[in-house]
């Protein structure tokens, strides 16, 4: 795509083909799930070039009026203000006033939202997409309310700039980023008594997964609050400081796009602007009357969920009752018909092809093999990993570890082709003045933007000004050399503590891996937006799984797991904050701060809200509202590592087998043999194996969204683009936040006042009371 900037008729090239603005930016640009499956293209289109050509002149091309004077003076490395006002003449703050105290206090508010929110989808699907656009869009809305109340009290001191909401969104994305990486969802839970009778117990030895006996079977550790505070305050950190030294290489010298980084500066820009104030209020009034709705339709469907796990709108035989046995039907979950809305339509379609394949062919040809293949008592429905559900967990994981192998390798390839790009050009083509990257290849340059070698003056200008203004306030390498030093000292003698069967030197080889693996990431993620925390987590499951052994290997692995995640996904996520300030001219040293405060609210709040879902339901319950799916996978994973092929049913190694190769066959026609219009037929393996453990429901669900986003498209595209992305976060956080009021109740043991039960009509005849009397 190439768009016209108005100084001299010259055309900036923008990475990616034409698409909607809202798909590749609003509407949460592309991330990974739990996963790793991303949530949107990585692309940017005309409306996006309009926007940053409005950002650098002041006029939005699709009109003629000016909003902004661009002045040229102010930008001007040789005029006295360079570097204190920014090239509309607004006076750049210093960056200890960018991070304010009303700051912090909206990002915790917006925090706890986005935690529930993400805890939410991590205990029922796994597909958690990123929330950055939406937290810079929050942080603006509540900072423009705040500072409005406090114009019209005579109390406001300083104004709302666009460096305090990328420090507010910052603040979110570290904070939120803990409830994901931090395991909650996945390796934490998957240590709890209700996961290892699942996987290693269930009715083979007689255990109830939902009662806990006072005493612990090995390789179990219950969930703690204070435990967990303790993990995240040791973890955490230590990722935000591995690439601190490694930012001006990523973000200047390399001019990685980090397109998520990317879309959230270019949107908080826009916001800061006539024309995006005004944009974004109407986003504020579907937001808000969407939110409320999903929050009361929640609350509807609570009045109807009786006693139990059987009751309610969640179990709707909307297909009839055999397909429901097989896991079809159409829940009403209006936050699975969000994620329908903001995935693209490639993967619904992949998760519904899994879903079919596995529920609709595989498992039922495989439930007709028991007697055989394994214990009749263990069909569908019951049992353990000796039964059906074994080939149900494994073959999942087969496609998951299948695609994930692939991806490492992929990106691993990447990166290292990028840099011997990058180093064969620095070393045999002549510069001058420095000018090294318009000689790049077209693969590793133009990638960045870098606008300070643009011929555009005006273009050439904001980059010197973007560039100096990124290294002005330094952040000392030898202090976040120290304090990661110092902070895996402290992880060595306190994580052995906090979960039995780790030793202190398992801690010290993880940390000594976690900057390879956070390089990896972080570049791959700043040239595909790709990030694959979780897969570096899965090596380290079967690493030190089978390095600990019988004797507390399984937590050992689970543990590793989560100190990789952490380092893994803090230190991509740093990355992608870096690129928006740099877009922003936020200072660096606000932003490096603004995700310490970030981090140190995320590992209270998350633990929290954790503790809120964990007191009020049955997190983990296969039957139930959160079954907390990908804890028993990693688990199973650990048990795999610990006790080999032999845990698993008969031909189920076979299975697995074929799968794995699958996903490395579909992975490589996709990039190397199908041509680019037709990619989109062959399904995402990562995506096909979500529904092969959890259910085809939620794909019903997903799909629904889908359509409606693709109606909405074919009828009004344009106000699809501008309003898709709000209504499905909307439809999202509203199911969020009614867990709180839920969990209140259900604390308080309050019950819902009606069972909505379903019988087929030959059975209801049968009952004493066919038709009900009311009282």
């Amino acid at each position: 795509m190439r768009a016209r900037l108005p100084s001299q008729g010259r055309a900036l090239s923008l990475p990616g083909p034409t698409s909607a603005l809202s798909r590749c930016l609003a509407a949460m640009a592309m991330n990974t799930t739990e996963a790793g499956i991303p949530t949107k293209d990585v692309e940017l289109h005309e409306e996006a070039a309009d926007k940053l050509q409005f950002e650098v002149t002041g006029k939005d091309a699709r009109t003629t009026g000016e909003a902004f004077t661009m002045d040229d003076s102010n930008i001007d490395e040789n005029s006295p203000n360079f570097c204190t006002t920014d090239e509309f003449g607004r006076p750049l703050q210093k960056w200890q006033h960018q991070i304010t105290i009303r700051a912090i206090c909206l990002a915790a508010v917006i925090g706890v939202v986005f935690c529930l929110m993400v805890l939410k989808l991590g205990f029922t699907v796994g597909i958690i997409p990123s929330l950055n656009i939406a937290a810079g869009l929050m942080g603006f809305v509540f900072s423009k309310m705040l500072t409005g109340a406090l114009a019209r009290c005579g109390l406001l001191r300083t104004p709302f700039t666009r460096q305090e909401n990328t420090v507010i969104q910052t603040c979110v994305v570290a904070c939120y980023g803990l409830a994901f990486s931090g395991g909650f969802t996945n390796y934490l839970v998957a240590m709890d008594y209700s996961t290892y009778a699942q996987v290693e117990g269930s009715t083979v030895a007689g255990v109830d997964p939902l009662t806990v006996p006072a005493d612990l079977p090995p390789n179990v550790v219950q969930p703690n609050f204070g435990k967990y505070v303790a993990f995240m305050f040791c973890t955490y950190f230590i990722g935000i400081m591995v690439l601190v030294p490694l930012r001006k290489t990523f973000i200047l010298d390399y001019r990685l796009t980090y397109p998520s980084g990317t879309a959230t500066g270019v949107i908080i820009n826009g916001f800061h602007t006539p024309l995006g104030e005004a944009t974004a209020k109407k986003q504020v009034k579907v937001l808000g009357g969407f939110f409320s709705g999903s929050f009361l339709w929640s609350m509807f469907k609570w009045m109807f969920s009786g006693f139990g796990d059987s009751c309610g709108f969640n179990h709707f035989p909307s297909l009839g009752f055999r397909a429901a046995f097989w896991q079809f039907y159409f829940d009403f979950s209006q936050t699975y018909v969000g994620i329908g809305m903001i995935c693209p339509h490639y993967v619904t379609w992949s998760i519904m092809f899994g879903a079919v394949l596995s529920w609709g062919v595989m498992w039922p040809l495989i439930n007709q093999r028991a007697g055989d293949w394994f214990p009749a008592k263990l069909v569908q429905g019951t049992g353990s990993i000796e039964g059906m559900k074994g080939y149900q967990i494994f073959c999942s994981v087969a496609l998951i570890l299948g695609d994930g192998l692939y991806n490492i390798v992929k990106i691993t390839t990447m990166t290292l082709i990028d840099l011997y790009q990058r180093h064969k050009a620095l070393h045999s083509l002549p510069t001058t003045n420095g000018d090294v990257t318009r000689k790049l290849p077209k693969s590793v340059s133009a990638v960045g933007l870098d606008l300070s070698q643009s011929d555009d003056p005006k273009l050439a200008k904001l980059g010197k000004l973007r560039d100096a203004v990124f290294m002005k306030d330094r952040i000392p390498n030898w202090v976040a050399l120290a304090a990661y030093v110092a902070l895996v000292a402290v992880a060595m003698g306190v994580t052995p503590q906090l979960f039995p069967g780790v030793k202190a030197y398992y801690v010290l080889v993880a940390y000594l891996l976690a900057p390879i693996f956070a390089f990896c990431n972080a570049y791959g993620a700043g040239l595909t937006d790709w990030s694959l925390l979780t897969t570096y987590g899965k090596v380290c499951i079967f690493i030190f799984a089978a390095w600990g052994g019988a004797q507390g290997g399984i937590i050992a692995g689970l543990a590793l797991c989560g100190c990789m995640c952490t380092v893994v996904g803090s230190a991509s996520d740093l990355m992608q904050d870096f690129r928006t300030g740099y877009l922003t001219l936020s200072s660096p040293r606000s932003m490096f701060i603004a995700q310490l405060t970030g981090a140190a609210l995320g590992c209270i709040i998350a633990p929290a809200t954790f503790w809120l879902y964990w007191s009020g339901f049955n997190i983990g319950d296969p039957n139930g509202e959160y079954p907390a799916p990908f804890a028993t996978v990693f688990r199973s994973m650990a048990v795999l590592a610990v006790e080999g092929s032999s845990v698993l049913p008969k031909h189920c190694l076979a299975i697995c087998g074929g799968l794995f190769a699958a996903a490395i066959v579909l992975n490589g026609a996709r990039d190397f043999v199908m041509p680019k219009k037709w990619k989109f037929l062959l399904p995402i393996p990562m995506a096909m194996a979500i529904p092969f453990y959890l259910g085809a429901y939620f794909a019903i669900d997903m799909a629904v969204g889908s359509v409606i986003l693709f109606v909405w498209q074919r009828m009004n595209h344009a106000q699809s683009d501008l309003y898709a992305p709000v209504v499905a976060s909307a439809l999202i956080a509203g199911d969020g936040v009614w867990a709180v009021p839920a969990a209140i109740l259900a604390l308080a043991k309050v019950t819902p006042p009606v069972c909505l039960w379903f019988y087929q009509t030959g059975v209801a005849q049968k009952l004493p009371l066919a038709f009900p009397t009311y009282h």
